[in-house]
This record gives structure tokens, C-alpha cells and sequence, in this order.
């Protein structure tokens, strides 16, 4: 009997799911409860999935700008001489290193005038940087480092209404031996223009030549803002920044990582996708609730049928059993097709991005804005996938567990009675 206790279990749970004349109505419910299922654990794939692929990409470009690990000076400015950036390239995890001058000032041309801020750096520590070579939308960077030349971001470039081979007059500023302060002016050509998505960059940053930007502020070879340093590994940050504090020994060199200089950005991200996981989760709690509601009317329901099998020898055992195996039978494939259906969309996200475009008239051409939301960027991660369907199976025994156990309750003489 015992072998043959799991295949009885097995067909007395299909045969309480199977439809049949008054027990319809408990069947359409434990349908509709199992799509419940499977729509919840879609929609926490899809929406966890491309808010990684956003999270991923604002924090792209905020690094890809600026270094994993930034290094200044305590006050005033830093000397990257050879001995300081040679040791730096020694350091275990470090994958490139790039001096920066960094200084606010404005730009005019064609009579207007916008408030910008200058940053200098090296021609490879420019060609190298993906972020800036691989955005490019107007003319090109061949010739930046062997002129007085400028690439800009493309609002930028627009706002002033030039075009590549334009020139644009870059007002610095200097302190006079007597205190006071005076104006400087140097012409730049536009050589091309960028596009990161970011407005602080796009409207606002200029990249010029190192040596020529050290020139004309009147500073020594040397002399720079910060150092860059580029990591194989961004997530090691903290710990390359902790290294190089006590490696180099410095207390005039202030050394950051951009988790700490970004703390509350990445922390509105965290809480935004925890929030988010946790609200997103109540609609797999609602399905559940109702497996819990379509399963316990089947008990009722079965009252007489479970007396029955009780009378002709079925142990309490068979009869939970068969209850739990129809009520997690429900949670269990809605949380198999829910998962195939989120992964589905997630793989198709470019043609979801392009339908949700045509629906709501928004076309990119350009808009930045526009082009963020549609391109619907995704980041599917095996963890979180992992976390999404645990929770979502627990969730589902948790809720055939009390129907099956209120199929012990029922008295096989009472069930009996109006039989």
C-alpha cells in the first residue's frame, strides 16, 4: 500500500483540480490564482531586470566620466609628478591612471555665452575613455592634442549654434600680483561633440588639451586637480582606495572611491529596487491568498469525498497530501510560467522598448530623454531571478499548507450525513 500511496496522492490531487459540475467555480478561482502567480513573477523579472539595466547604465556613465578611484589634494593643488603615477600604475587592480585639471569658466560664441567646466586631460587619457569615443555625434577627435582644440558635450554644442572647425573663446580667469582678479581669453576650435545622456555633462563639460589648459592658467607641468584611477574590478573601489592610503602614506593627498562619493545616489538606487521587489511581491501574496480561498472552499466542498476515502481505509496523511500537491501544484506552475514568460520578455526588451515608442507617439530622434525611457536597457541577474522564484514557491506551500491541513479536520461522520 505504501508504494502505491504516492501515485493514489498523485490522482486524487488532478482529479480534485479537474472541473466538474459544482466544483467549477473553485476550479475557475485556482485558475485564475495560478495566472495571478505566474503574471506576479513575470512582472518582478521584467521590472527588477530593467531597473538593473538602468541602474547599470546611469552608474556607467557617472564612472565611465570620472575615475573608480579619485585622488586630490588636501588643498590647493596636486603635483602628479612621474614617482606619483608610476606607484599608482604598481598597484595591484589599477588599469589605467589619468592626471585631470579641472576649472569652471565660460565659453562664448556667436554672441553667446555659457557658464562651462573645463576639464583638461592627457590625448590618450581621452581616446581611452569609452564613454566620450564611443558617443560621438558631430565631427571628430583625430586632431585633439596636436591643436587648440575643444570636444564638447552636444547640448553644449548646440546651445551655442557651432558646428566642427567653429571657434569658440574660453574665458579663464587669473590673480593679479595686486589681488585682483582678471579675465583671460583663449580661442579653441570645436572638434566634435559628444552625447553621454547626462545633462551635467552634455550641457556643461569641455575637454581641453592638458598642457595647453595648464598654459593658459599660468600652472606648472605638474600641477593638477585629481587623478583618475580606472580599476579592473569598480566593485574593489573601497578596498584600492583603503590600500593606497596606507601604501602611499600622504596626508596631503585626500583618496576616494566612487561608492563614497556617490553614497546617496547608490543608496536611493538599493532602497528604490528593494521598495520595488517588496511592493512588487504583494501581488504573489495576493495569488497565493487567493490558492489559499479556491483550496479551502474545495475542502468544504470535498467534505463528503474525504469522508469516503476516510471510511474505506485512506489515512489523514493521503488525504493532506493530495490536498497539498493540488494546491501547490498551482503555485508551482504559475511560478515556472510566470518565470519563462518574464525571462521571454526581458530577451525581447529592444522590440517591447520600440512597441511601448509607437504606442505613446514618442519617438527618439535624438531626444535624450526620449531615447533613455525607450531603449528600455535590461540586466538579467541570476541571483535575483533565483530570489524571485524562491520567494514565489515558498509562497506557494506557505498557502497549500493551510488547506491541506483543513482537510484533516473534517469528522468522516459529519461528512457523511447530508450524503
Amino acid at each position: 500500500m505504501s508504494d502505491r500511496a504516492p501515485a493514489v496522492e498523485r490522482w486524487l490531487a488532478w482529479r480534485y483540480l479537474a472541473t466538474r459540475q459544482r466544483e467549477g467555480f473553485v476550479s475557475f478561482i485556482a485558475i485564475f490564482s495560478l495566472i495571478g502567480v505566474a503574471l506576479g513573477v513575470a512582472t518582478l523579472i521584467v521590472v527588477l531586470s530593467v531597473m538593473g539595466g538602468f541602474r547599470q547604465q546611469l552608474l556607467g556613465r557617472i564612472i565611465g566620466m570620472n575615475g573608480h578611484v579619485v585622488i586630490t589634494a588636501q588643498g590647493g593643488m596636486l603635483q602628479a609628478t612621474a614617482e606619483l603615477l608610476a606607484k599608482l600604475r604598481e598597484t595591484p587592480g589599477v588599469r589605467a591612471v589619468r592626471p585631470a585639471l579641472e576649472r569652471q569658466a565660460l565659453v562664448m560664441a556667436n554672441s553667446l555665452t555659457r557658464g562651462v567646466m573645463l576639464r583638461g586631460v592627457r590625448t590618450d587619457d581621452l581616446l581611452t575613455r569609452d564613454i566620450v569615443t564611443k558617443n560621438i555625434v558631430h565631427g571628430e577627435l583625430g586632431a585633439f592634442g596636436t591643436k587648440p582644440g575643444v570636444v564638447m558635450g552636444e547640448r553644449l554644442r548646440q546651445a551655442l549654434n557651432v558646428a566642427a572647425g567653429d571657434k569658440v573663446t574660453l574665458v579663464t580667469h587669473r590673480l593679479n600680483e595686486n589681488g585682483t582678479i582678471a579675465p583671460r581669453y583663449s580661442d579653441y576650435e570645436v572638434l566634435a561633440s559628444f552625447i553621454t545622456r547626462r545633462y551635467e555633462f552634455d550641457g556643461a563639460l569641455v575637454f581641453v588639451p592638458l598642457d595647453m589648459l595648464q598654459e593658459d592658467l599660468e600652472y606648472g607641468h605638474n600641477a593638477v586637480s585629481s587623478i583618475d584611477l580606472e580599476l579592473a574590478d569598480p566593485a574593489s573601489a573601497p578596498r584600492v582606495a583603503a590600500e593606497l592610503r596606507r601604501s602611499l602614506g600622504r596626508d596631503d593627498l585626500k583618496i576616494s572611491d566612487w561608492l563614497g562619493l556617490n553614497a546617496r545616489f547608490v543608496g536611493a538606487l538599493q532602497v528604490e529596487r528593494v521598495m520595488m521587489f517588496i511592493i512588487l511581491t504583494l501581488i504573489v501574496v495576493v495569488a497565493a491568498m487567493n490558492v489559499v480561498a479556491s483550496f479551502t472552499m474545495l475542502v468544504r466542498v470535498k467534505r463528503g469525498s474525504i469522508a469516503i476515502l476516510r471510511t474505506m481505509g485512506a489515512t489523514p496523511r493521503t488525504i493532506v497530501r493530495a490536498f497539498f500537491l493540488a494546491a501547490a501544484a498551482v503555485g508551482l506552475v504559475g511560478t515556472a510560467v510566470g518565470a519563462a514568460l518574464g525571462l521571454l520578455i526581458c530577451a525581447n526588451m529592444p522590440s517591447v522598448g520600440r512597441l511601448l515608442s509607437a504606442i505613446t507617439g514618442a519617438s527618439g530622434g535624438g531626444n535624450a530623454e526620449v531615447d533613455f525611457i525607450t531603449s528600455m536597457p535590461v540586466r538579467v541577474q541570476a541571483i535575483e531571478v533565483g530570489i524571485v522564484v524562491g520567494v514565489a514557491i515558498l509562497l506557494s506551500l506557505a498557502a497549500a499548507a493551510y488547506p491541506a491541513w483543513r482537510s484533516t479536520r473534517v469528522d468522516p461522520v459529519e461528512g457523511l450525513r447530508y450524503e
